[in-house]
């Protein structure tokens, strides 16, 4: 499958030559893996069964998504959340804190944010109820979510104590299990990145390294339009490190020092 080939296929759902540029290869890989599987020898045919099959379809869109995470992914962020950004929250919600993952891939992001929780909890005592909702369009990546296993080299970025406290070590360390208490108070649900939100009024959205990236216009701004809509006032949007919104509004203000943090101001 050459370039021009695989640009087919990311037009067909408005997605991003640029977004995939780092993830190519293996996309392309598990395409080619299922044309096999289907026989289609070339893109042409390819197409033409995704359009008479919505089985085959399905499994085409779950094969161009892109689940990549790990836990604390840009640690300083993670830093600030715990010492400033969720402290001035609680005591603005004294009731509950309610949280949107858009795109949990395999749980990683919400899992951080149990983690850093519990610490609250023991510097701050009572603490609000935390309700999280978790979307993924792929359903394999929600079920390893909560299963909550994940091999020892995802815990890189995780410190000793936490991995102590937080996690149960398997096959002799080779992986490590979430402790059932941090599984908790989860709502995992399948959902399109394009879909309606799960709700409104969150306090705090992850939307991190997948809308903004990977889709263009116009899905792009009609999707983030209807999730800023979904923010609470003095709510918390994330976005990656190296993503930009994908246009100007004077709701969104960035939380200093970072680019990619804003507060929603009505």
């Amino acid at each position: 499958m050459d370039d021009n080939q695989f640009r087919k296929l990311l037009e067909r759902q408005n997605l991003s030559w640029a977004g995939y540029r780092k993830v190519r290869k293996g996309v392309k890989k598990r395409i080619r893996r299922h044309m096999k599987e289907l026989g289609c020898r070339d893109i042409e045919a390819y197409l033409s069964e995704l359009e008479k099959n919505s089985e085959d379809r399905k499994q085409y869109e779950l094969l161009m998504t892109v689940s990549i995470s790990r836990f604390f992914r840009d640690c300083k962020f993670w830093q600030t959340l715990q010492n400033e950004l969720l402290p001035n929250l609680i005591k603005e919600n004294k009731e509950k804190i309610k949280v949107w993952s858009v795109g949990c891939a395999r749980g990683e992001e919400v899992y951080s944010l149990k983690m850093i929780w519990e610490q609250l909890k023991e510097n701050i005592g009572n603490l609000p109820e935390l309700e999280i909702i978790a979307t993924d369009m792929n359903p394999a990546c929600l079920e390893r979510a909560k299963a909550g296993i994940y091999p020892s080299s995802s815990l890189k970025e995780v410190k000793k104590e936490l991995i102590t406290a937080c996690f149960e070590p398997k096959k002799g360390g080779i992986s490590y299990e979430i402790k059932s208490f941090l599984k908790k108070d989860i709502i995992w649900k399948q959902s399109n990145l394009l879909s309606d939100p799960p709700g409104s009024g969150f306090n705090i959205i992850f939307l991190r390294n997948n809308l903004l990236t990977y889709y263009q216009e116009p899905e792009k701004t009609t999707a983030f339009k209807k999730i800023i809509h979904s923010l609470s006032p003095s709510g918390l949007l994330s976005i990656g490190s190296h993503e930009k919104l994908p246009f100007q509004t004077d709701k969104l203000k960035p939380v200093e020092p970072y680019s990619f943090v804003f507060k929603k101001l009505f």
